[in-house]
């Protein structure tokens, strides 16, 4: 026999509260780890305990208004952020032919942006060329700005402030403070490739 079409379980139906619950919690947790907060950072920032800042993310609570504000404010994002749907972002491709090639010491030193050089952003990947033999001094970034590097040919030495060398062969990789004079030196006689990701500090409201 077949199903009575009027006849619908309760599991079929979906509290559209329920739902607001559950986006806001996954928007919580995407926004708030994109700006590299810990619970614990975010719940002093915005004023709200770790506790219920958990439970929202996991959608076991629905924040009032002046919760969704408070964590809102804390974000620097408007409430609707948090409860809005999510539309699903473009892939976006960067040609080699079409990316950013920045270049010093008459290109002794030339860095490839991989990815859309346009726009503001808080993590950035280039690729990195290095002559033979080339020694490139970088200026001190912004505060709180850290450097991730990782050989893909050649030995480099690394030395960023007062630090002592890091000498890195191919697939070795190192994270450092990039708020400080800091060294690229190509020790060998053939080009060193590297790639990189530089993170910038994320502003934080007081």
């Amino acid at each position: 026999m077949a199903a009575d079409p009027a006849f619908v379980s309760e599991g079929d139906f979906r509290d559209p509260a329920d739902e607001v619950t559950i986006r806001t919690g996954r928007n919580l947790r995407r926004i708030r780890t994109r700006r590299g907060y810990s619970l614990e950072r975010l719940a002093k920032i915005a004023g709200v305990s770790r506790a219920m800042l958990g439970q929202i993310e996991t959608g076991k609570s629905s924040p009032t208004l002046s919760i969704l504000s408070k964590i809102a404010a804390a974000l620097d994002i408007p409430c609707a952020g948090l409860i809005a749907e999510r539309d699903e972002a473009p892939i976006i491709a960067v040609p080699r032919a079409k990316s950013k090639v920045l270049s010093s010491s008459e290109g002794g030193f030339q860095t490839r942006a991989l990815f859309p050089f346009e726009g503001e952003r808080k993590v950035e990947f280039y690729e990195i060329r290095i002559s033979p033999h080339h020694t490139e001094i970088a200026e001190a970034h912004k505060h709180g700005t850290m450097e991730n590097l990782v050989v893909a040919q050649g030995t480099v030495e690394i030395i960023a402030g007062r630090q002592p060398p890091s000498i890195l062969g191919e697939g070795d990789a190192v994270v450092f403070d990039a708020d400080v004079q800091h060294v690229y030196r190509n020790m060998t006689g053939t080009e060193a490739i590297l790639y990189l990701v530089t993170t910038y500090l994320e502003d934080v409201r007081i």
